[in-house]
């Protein structure tokens, strides 16, 4: 998947008289790129569309039209780009109580590392996470995660040739598994892949 350039960005005005109607199509687009783990937690699946959202909000929140701070916004945002061999991901724990989801952050030290997905029936694919910066420590986990799931050749093909799919968190403290994930997302992440030779 090609990542943004600055051409791919609208200027500030060109966004404020766009940007309703842009954000209705990426929130259509989002609706089949979320995935619910349990009640607590979510994948967010990010690719060039959700991305491009975040980098044109970003700059009209700091009001940045300057070509260094749009470059800078795009060096952030463009690692969040699927490569055509994964799927990137935010992950979020979502407790909405705050005694409630300090405990919870205790409790699930390492869960980042053990969300997974899985084709038919090949080994899981363990989340790559926060590579770009620790998150977490021996105490507690953070609310918020960046993920990358990286599939062998063969898992891609399979996926792409309409293999199942599945995805789950085997952490002692939270445990679930969705199978199969719902059609729409699993359509909706066939789009992150391509064919590997």
């Amino acid at each position: 998947m090609q990542k943004l350039t600055r051409e791919d960005l609208m200027n500030l005005e060109q966004y404020s008289e766009e940007r309703a109607a842009f954000r209705d199509r990426v929130m259509a687009h989002k609706k089949h790129r979320r995935l619910d783990l349990g009640t607590n937690a979510a994948l967010y699946f990010e690719d060039r569309l959700t991305m491009q959202y975040q980098v044109q909000e970003m700059l009209r929140i700091e009001r940045i039209f300057e070509a260094d701070g749009i470059n800078e916004e795009l060096e952030t945002y463009n690692p969040l780009i699927p490569d055509g061999s994964n799927w990137k991901a935010t992950f979020m724990i979502e407790f909405p109580e705050a005694g409630e989801r300090q405990e919870m952050l205790e409790r699930l030290v390492g869960i980042e590392d053990r969300v997974y997905v899985q084709v038919a029936d090949f080994d899981r694919v363990y989340a790559i996470s926060d590579e770009d910066l620790e998150r977490a420590d021996e105490t507690k986990t953070s609310a918020v995660h960046f993920m990358r799931f990286e599939f062998p050749p063969e898992q891609s093909a399979a996926l792409l040739s309409g293999a199942s799919l599945l995805a789950g968190i085997d952490h002692g403290n939270y445990s679930v598994e969705i199978s199969p994930v719902a059609d729409n997302v699993r359509r909706s992440l066939l789009n992150d892949l391509v064919e590997q030779a």
